[in-house]
Order: structure tokens, then sequence, then C-alpha cells
């Protein structure tokens, strides 16, 4: 782990920016790669089917690959990898697996995983295209959101990016069509201060009770 150990959240927020320039030397072990991907995926998702998927991209000549694919940004050849965050269009196909686990530690009866089993199999199964894509869109952004925060708490550095050609991508990286492209995450070592932003203020993005 890097040398900024166990800080309070207070100071992960304010110290998490969106950094373009990594420091190509610093490679992120497999092992503390693992155990940020799986913090991450503590994030909240609907019905708990958590339908994120990840492909981790570290290897050079691979990402030398993605990096026209990714507009030529520099950060994609910097990093220390690239994360691809894909949706499983078919994430509920999931959901015996994962209410029995819940079910055998001891956190939900057997009538209960089976009615989440039924609303996974009949209900999600069963929903319009744009609303599946919807509700994976919103989870994968929970858990992008978390895996960059993770990522500040160890230390590193993260921007997103939704600027890459995502049909070029899966073809690419061989993508398998139940996978939807939802966003690239380059994770690294910062080589430069992130440039600083501003934030507009609180009387202009929030309203109590209504809309004024």
């Amino acid at each position: 782990m890097s040398t900024l150990t166990k800080p309070d959240f207070h100071t992960v927020v304010a110290e998490r920016h969106s950094v373009r320039a990594y420091d190509p030397t610093v490679k992120i072990p497999r092992e503390e790669m693992e155990e940020m991907l799986k913090e991450a995926s503590l994030a909240p998702s609907s019905s708990n089917l958590q339908p994120w998927r990840f492909l981790v991209i570290d290897k050079p000549e691979l990402l030398e690959k993605l990096h026209p694919i990714a507009n030529n940004q520099a950060h994609v050849l910097q990093a220390s990898a690239v994360i691809a965050v894909l949706g499983d269009m078919k994430w509920y196909e999931k959901g015996e697996k994962i209410y029995t686990m819940s079910q055998e530690a001891g956190y939900m009866t057997e009538e209960v995983k089976q009615r989440f089993i039924y609303t996974a199999e009949n209900i999600y199964a069963g929903m319009d295209k744009d609303v599946k894509e919807s509700i994976v869109d919103i989870d994968a952004g929970l858990i992008s959101m978390q895996l960059m925060l993770v990522a500040r708490a160890r230390g590193y550095d993260t921007v997103p990016m939704g600027g890459y050609d995502k049909e070029k991508f899966v073809e690419a990286f061989q993508v398998p069509s139940q996978y939807r492209s939802i966003m690239l995450i380059a994770i690294g070592k910062a080589a430069t201060p992130a440039r600083p932003t501003v934030r507009l203020p609180l009387e202009d993005i929030a309203f109590w009770n209504e809309m004024n």
C-alpha cells in the first residue's frame, strides 16, 4: 500500500481529482488492484444484483491498442491500468447465486430468497431494453465513483473517461455482446497535480421541499 494510509473520509473526498498525467514507472500490484475492486464492489445496486463487470487492462501492448480508441489521450499510456467498466445486460441471471449466498450467510430466509429470485428472473428479465440500460448505467456509475474513492484512499489517482469509441473498444477487445461498455477509468500515481476545479455554490444545485 502507498504512504497514504487510512485517511479520514473528508480528506479522501476533498483530494479526489481527475488526474490526466501519471507516473509511468508506478505499477499497481495485481493483489492490491483486486483488493480495490473488492472494496468498490461493496457499492449499492438495484436489488443487490451487481450488474457491473470489469475488464482491467494493464499490459503495455494492450494499452497501446486502446490509446487511439480513447482519442489518443496520453494518460491511457501512462497509467498503471485502465479499467473498463461494463454492464452485464443479463445481470439478473446471477440472482439465484447471489440470493442463495445471502440465504446461506443467514441474511435472508428461504422464503425471501425465492421471492427475490422470482423478481430477478421474471420482472427484471422482462423489462424493456431502455429500462435495463438505465438500471445498469446507474449501478455502474455508483461502483465507478466508489472505485475512484477507494483508489484515492490508497494514495492512487484516477480519471473517468467517456471520450472513447465504444464500438471500436468492444470490437478490439472482443467484449461479448451481453456487456454494455459504460466508461473507462485510468488509475495510477499522479505525475503532476490535478488542475484545480471549482464547484457551483450550493444555492445553485440544492432545493428544499420545492423547486424554485
